[in-house]
């Protein structure tokens, strides 16, 4: 039941991704597809790579345990050390893959950003010019810049955390079942109690991390409306400055306060989620000894 780095990530990643509640229709599901297309080699290979990290995963806990079975039962030390040497190579090959992994992550992660963004601005230019008459500049920036990363990650980190964690799980299932299945159901009946709280504090967070971009779209508009010499004239003649300066304070000011209300969540989040974890793990241990 205890969660790695990656895990811990896919997880929080998920968490965020809960809560749009939008529906996932076969439109946007064409738009994925046509950017993926170009990358799906590197999406195979990094697939791949994701298979075997969860391999390893599952393989080490497996090892370990035989390891323990050895030396409780006396037998040869040899068979011991042997395995203990399988465990030292398995970590050093989990390493090099971790790294093939997230290099191979970071060029299909900036391909995308590339290719959404060269789709964005050649779209924008594209718009009639009343499309810019209602449209605020912030907006269409924020989408250049936040909400283009956000989707790159949002494709990567998904992608390998539901291969990944599918994999491992299903790995280890099989070999719970055939260790103990009285314990495998009862880690199962356990189960809920990392996902309920895990979709609610989604939607938690993810209110927030919305509420965040709106009041960053909104201060990029600002910005980048009064630091020309057309809007600074305008601030200047109405005699507004102060006005704008209070409107941009507090706006920033409440990006701050979700940021540490996100941060805060998030940090109390997983460190429950760690303790039940922990917790599980004893009582599994307890049971299962």
């Amino acid at each position: 039941m205890q969660m790695d780095f990656n895990h811990w990530m896919a997880l929080e990643s998920a968490m965020q991704g809960e809560q749009a509640k939008r529906r996932f229709d076969r439109a946007t599901l064409r738009r994925v597809v046509d950017f993926a297309w170009p990358h799906r080699r590197a999406l195979a290979g990094f697939l791949a790579l994701s298979v075997v990290t969860a391999v390893l995963t599952v393989a080490t806990p497996v090892l370990a345990g035989q390891v323990v079975d050895e030396i409780v039962e006396g037998r040869n030390q040899g068979r011991v050390i042997a395995i203990a040497v399988i465990i030292a190579v398995i970590a050093v090959v989990d390493a090099v893959v971790s790294i093939a992994e997230r290099w191979q992550s970071a060029k299909i992660g900036e391909g995308l950003i590339l290719d959404l963004r060269r789709a964005v601005f050649g779209h924008v230019q594209r718009m009639p010019i009343a499309f810019f008459t209602r449209t605020r500049t912030g907006a269409l920036v924020s989408r250049l810049n936040n909400d283009v990363i956000g989707a790159q990650r949002a494709f990567t980190w998904t992608l390998s955390g539901v291969v990944s964690n599918a994999i491992s799980l299903l790995l280890a299932l099989v070999v719970m079942l055939r260790l103990s299945w009285q314990i495998t159901l009862l880690a199962l009946v356990l189960l809920p109690v990392f996902v309920i709280p895990a979709r609610r504090m989604g939607a938690r967070l993810a209110h927030l991390e919305r509420e965040a971009a709106d009041h960053n779209s909104a201060m990029t508009t600002q910005m980048t409306e009064r630091f020309s010499a057309p809007g600074a004239t305008l601030v200047k003649l109405f005699g507004r400055p102060s006005r704008e300066e209070a409107e941009f304070a507090a706006r920033a000011e409440r990006v701050a306060q979700i940021g540490v209300r996100t941060a805060m969540g998030q940090y109390v989040f997983m460190a429950a989620l760690a303790l039940v974890s922990a917790l599980a793990l004893a009582l599994v241990y307890g049971l299962g000894g």
